[in-house]
């Protein structure tokens, strides 16, 4: 069968029966390379099968590992960490990826036991260690967790007995911070002791972490039910499960609240892990989960109060994942800032119904909820493109503070002390 395939892509007559020397003796010596190799696999020792590779008329295939990985040429050279093609100090590329070849091909190819050796028609050679191709490769990706989480409903929560961290020990080391990350990643929420309740030293709290998102809302938020905004939560009403800033194109990547007064009965927080109830619907329904990472919706927020005129306009799916691994990733879930469903046919728009449906029973089960009375000096970090968060009604005066922070600058914290994020 390589025989044949090869015959064909290279057009050259043979018999089955043939040596592959008389078949491609007219060859160019490079083809004849290529046509030699690709026809059987190639091992990094005789002995040894722990890595094996085979040419094939536009990528390279390489068994290393217990995975079978697949490269384009073009993909193979445009990634070379040669000095020449890549720098170092920056970790930036330096090769022109427009000015290679789209018909490239290596002009020779050697693998030892870590390492893979590929030499270019002008001499150029690359090497890849066995690992980074591992780790680098779409096969390999589709094995891995970008973001290594731990899905819980209320009970699963409460049996972790997840710590909050004391405000001094976060603002002062790296493992206090570190401490606190790590549960924030994991799971989607964290909670700072211990916090002088002002909106001052609140905004102190979250620049530890992150650069503060200065939104419509203003850079910190501070609000009682006056309905000073046109938004239901600066109401005494309850609220619903949700995310906030559906309405963003890109939506606020961690919410901070901190409540700084309650003079009242009620208003407690309601969180819900997003994520876990998404994988309730992946296990009983694919196709539903499936739709609703697909469709895409439009979620609004038009304001006309006092002086805040505002129209934003967000667009998105209600689950979004990566394409190689199906990792979910965020969660838009907001019944109240859904806009109008105009972005597909109606026979779609019933199936979206049904699996809006399924999502919103797992959301709302009694068992998946979590509720947490703030206290002034206790700081929540939320998750928003994960946990979904409400509050039951209340009655007095309750004060609240807080922020949005930039997810690129939390997740490049976390990373500068070495977590995965």
């Amino acid at each position: 069968m390589w025989c044949r395939r090869l015959a064909c892509l290279f057009k050259v007559p043979c018999r089955l029966s043939g040596s592959t020397r008389h078949r491609s003796a007219w060859l160019p010596r490079d083809r004849r390379t290529i046509l030699a190799a690709a026809a059987r696999w190639h091992h990094t020792a005789p002995e040894s099968l722990k890595c094996a590779w085979q040419l094939h008329g536009d990528h390279l295939e390489l068994r290393y590992a217990n995975t079978l990985m697949r490269f384009d040429f073009v993909w193979l050279r445009d990634h070379c960490r040669s000095a020449s093609c890549y720098n170092a100090k920056t970790n930036q590329r330096s090769l022109d990826t427009a000015s290679v070849d789209l018909g490239i091909k290596p002009k020779a190819v050697r693998v030892d036991e870590t390492t893979l050796f590929l030499t270019w028609p002008d001499g150029h050679v690359t090497r890849y260690g066995l690992e980074w191709l591992v780790k680098n490769s779409y096969e390999g990706q589709k094995q891995q967790v970008m973001h290594p989480r731990i899905l819980w409903n209320a009970e699963i929560y409460r049996q972790a007995q997840v710590p909050s961290v004391d405000c001094r020990s976060f603002l002062e080391t790296d493992e206090g911070l570190k401490e606190f990350l790590q549960n924030f990643l994991l799971y989607g929420i964290a909670f700072v002791e211990n916090v002088t309740p002002t909106k001052e030293d609140t905004e102190i709290l979250a620049e530890r972490v992150s650069l503060i998102r200065e939104t419509i809302y203003g850079r910190m938020w501070y609000f009682t039910s006056d309905f000073s905004r046109g938004d239901t939560a600066y109401t005494k009403l309850a609220l619903d499960r949700h995310t906030d800033t559906t309405y963003f194109q890109e939506p606020c990547g961690i919410q901070v609240f901190h409540c700084l007064k309650h003079e009242g009965t009620g208003g407690r927080t309601l969180l819900v892990d997003g994520f876990y109830a998404a994988e309730q619907v992946l296990r009983q329904a694919p196709d539903q989960f499936e739709l609703l990472s697909k469709v895409p919706l439009k979620h609004e927020y038009v304001e006309n109060v006092g002086d805040c005129h505002n129209h934003m306009i967000g667009v998105g799916p209600v689950l979004n994942v990566y394409p190689w691994n199906n990792e979910l990733y965020l969660i838009r879930y907001n019944n109240y800032d859904r806009a109008v469903i105009n972005t597909v046919p109606y026979d779609v728009v019933h199936r979206w119904y049904a699996a809006h449906r399924t999502l919103t029973a797992e959301l709302r089960r009694p068992e998946n909820e979590l509720w947490v009375k703030l206290k002034p000096g206790k700081a929540l970090f939320v998750d928003n493109w994960r946990v979904l968060h409400g509050r039951e009604a209340f009655t007095g005066y309750r004060q609240l503070c807080g922020c949005y922070l930039t997810r690129d600058d939390v997740l490049n914290t976390a990373r500068l002390l070495g977590l995965q994020a």
